[in-house]
């Protein structure tokens, strides 16, 4: 009997021919992720067990990206302790300052992700680089100090479900819209410790920032990580960023291999998605939503706010400012996205647009500042959460969404798709 993807990989790292779901096992780990908010816990844990270095001062990844640029004393205060460990330790990748990114569009970016890897991180979205076949998940921060100390962690081997897309994808339509469409099926647990395996027609023409949305919000679904085969389209994008010669190691499921569910998802007739309050699962189809006023909207989070993301939220606001009495906030990712589309136009675009443009943080996502909302306000976000008061009152409302969807809604003033506001196709 064989192996899925992820159980191959994970059989690798702990040294063993064969794994078996619900099997403890002890594996290496190529990358140990933590941020500025995480990070502090776990280097306390390692101070106290009393180690002098980490096991590999170019594994561990340290990205200051949430509550930077810091909005008050404690996050400066969190920021200065990290900095002085990761100077202390002279680790090869510490990202602050200009060279600070969202780190799960920072990693793959920066060619620090590929194929085959285990990847941990004090982060529940650690899971998105899963796109590029890697197994990847969050962690606690007492994990990743141990991680620090010995190079290692544990893992109980989950089961897997195989997700299979076909058909064809209408205007509009993306991982986003995909991922969500999972989510409002089988629930915020419907996963629950499971690898959610994605393949099928779609996906093996999917573009990677697609890929890398729909594995950022597997841990909506419960999953402990999302998995997809790499192919044609990940070696394209691991060739802008490494040398053939390290670019990790492909790794693909067996044909016998077992799961513990197989799901198909025709996507020809799906339209755009949104996540209505207070939970992922929420979801309904942009043509069946009644005229929901908004206050804001965000665009960016590790889960859209990438280079293409912005591409199509400019294609829908050419020539559009957002309405009366909405904030439009716009969030590349990473430094290099906001160069690229200050020099593509649509940095111009969104400041006609009446937007705010803010640097790269994760900022309004979990509610730590650039845009948090007040009591009974409204926002429509690309995000991956909206549970109660995650973006600021208790009493305020968050709506998930696409890039364009998001676009288009600020632009009307109510929640909408492109199509409504008159903008039919991308260009």
């Amino acid at each position: 009997m064989g192996m899925t993807i992820t159980e191959k990989i994970l059989a690798a790292h702990a040294q063993l021919d064969k794994v078996s779901p619900g099997q403890l096992i002890k594996a290496a780990v190529d990358l140990v992720l933590a941020n500025d908010i995480t990070a502090p816990l776990a280097i306390e844990q390692f101070r106290k067990a009393g180690c002098a270095h980490v096991f590999d001062k170019n594994k561990i990844v340290l990205v200051l990206d949430h509550f930077a640029p810091n909005k008050d004393i404690l996050s400066a205060e969190q920021c200065r302790f990290v900095r002085e460990f990761a100077r202390e330790q002279n680790l090869t990748n510490f990202f602050e300052g200009g060279d600070m990114g969202i780190e799960h569009a920072l990693l793959p970016e920066k060619g620090l992700v590929k194929p085959g890897q285990v990847i941990i991180g004090a982060d529940s979205h650690t899971c998105t680089y899963g796109a590029l076949g890697a197994f990847a998940t969050g962690v606690g921060s007492t994990d990743v100090a141990a991680a620090m100390i010995t190079g290692q962690t544990w893992f109980r081997i989950p089961e897997s479900i195989k997700i299979i897309f076909t058909g064809r994808l209408g205007p509009w339509v993306g991982g986003k819209d995909l991922i969500l469409r999972i989510i409002g099926d089988i629930g915020v647990d419907g996963a629950l410790y499971k690898a959610m395996e994605f393949t099928g027609e779609v996906i093996s023409g999917l573009p990677m920032p697609d890929r890398l949305s729909m594995a950022n919000m597997v841990i909506e679904a419960g999953a402990k990580n999302g998995i997809m085969p790499p192919d044609a389209l990940t070696r394209a994008y691991l060739n802008q960023r490494l040398p053939s010669s390290d670019q990790g190691q492909i790794v693909v499921g067996d044909k016998d291999a077992v799961y513990a569910e197989v799901r198909e998802y025709c996507v020809t007739d799906m339209e755009p998605q949104v996540a209505f309050p207070h939970s992922p699962e929420n979801v309904h189809g942009i043509n069946g939503i009644a005229r929901i006023p908004i206050h804001q909207a965000v665009i960016g989070s590790c889960t859209n706010g990438r280079l293409e993301d912005l591409k199509a939220a400019a294609q829908v606001l050419q020539g559009r400012r957002a309405a009366p009495g909405v904030r439009l906030i716009i969030i590349p990712a990473t430094p290099w996205i906001y160069e690229q589309a200050m020099r593509l136009g649509y940095l111009e675009t969104f400041i006609k647009a009446r937007a705010v443009i803010s640097p790269p943080t994760c900022g309004p996502c979990l509610g730590g500042h650039m845009g948090i909302l007040a009591k009974g306000e409204r926002a429509i976000a690309t995000t991956n959460r909206n549970f109660v008061g995650r973006m600021g009152h208790g009493e305020s409302e968050v709506y998930l969404s696409n890039p364009a969807v998001a676009a288009a809604s600020a632009a009307a003033g109510y929640i909408c798709g492109p199509e409504h506001i008159g903008v039919k196709e991308p260009s």
